[in-house]
């Protein structure tokens, strides 16, 4: 594992060393939990495996899952990613809400689950409600409205339900294939859920 290196005492190259430090720490990381996993990880095991002291790291991070916060965000970041250019060029409402759920289930398994030991770290980030997960279900929540909006703007979408009862019950609906905690539970229906949830939502959608 590459040991990260120390920033100069020089004041006036701290911050960009110190920005420079942390990132390599955050990829340090990465690469144990995906080895040993999260939960069984401390600080003092991941100071040891890349060179620094226990006391060095928390210069930078106030605990380990300060680490796990930046590593959680930049993967479910990359989930969005995913979703954005997936439903970019959809032709329609009804394309881009099953592009979404579609998009969202792959992203989510080839992120977590193909790296089973960072599984444990999406857990446990689903399980806690850290603000990176928080983040991302609001993230999930303003496309599904954005969607929805679109759909009855077109006329796709029936007006009456309320915008508040119609988002919550998709997320409800999705629930089972977006939280890492359950999905896990669902891996193997979850190619044919997509498909067949994606079309119950949108039939309860029809005007």
């Amino acid at each position: 594992m590459k040991k990260p290196t120390k920033p100069t005492s020089n004041p006036e190259l701290r911050g960009p060393l110190d920005h420079d430090v942390r990132t390599q720490i955050v990829e340090a990381a990465e690469e144990y939990f995906s080895h040993y996993g999260y939960e069984k990880t401390t600080v003092s095991d991941l100071a040891k495996a890349i060179g620094f002291s226990k006391a060095y790291i928390y210069k930078f991070f106030g605990s380990k899952q300060a680490i796990g916060e930046v590593i959680c965000s930049g993967r479910l970041g990359k989930i969005m990613k995913a979703v954005g250019v997936a439903t970019s060029t959809a032709p329609s409402a009804s394309e881009r809400l099953r592009r979404m759920f579609r998009a969202l289930v792959e992203a989510g398994s080839d992120l977590f689950f193909h790296e089973r030991k960072l599984h444990d770290l999406a857990a446990a980030a689903a399980g806690a409600q850290w603000p990176s997960v928080r983040t991302y279900e609001g993230q999930v929540r303003q496309l599904i409205e954005q969607i929805i909006a679109e759909g009855r703007k077109s006329g796709e979408f029936e007006r009456k339900t309320p915008l508040d009862e119609t988002v919550n019950a998709i997320l409800l609906v999705m629930h089972p294939y977006v939280n890492p905690l359950l999905l896990q539970h669902n891996l193997d229906f979850a190619a044919e859920a997509t498909v067949q949830l994606s079309s119950l939502i949108l039939r309860s959608l029809a005007p």
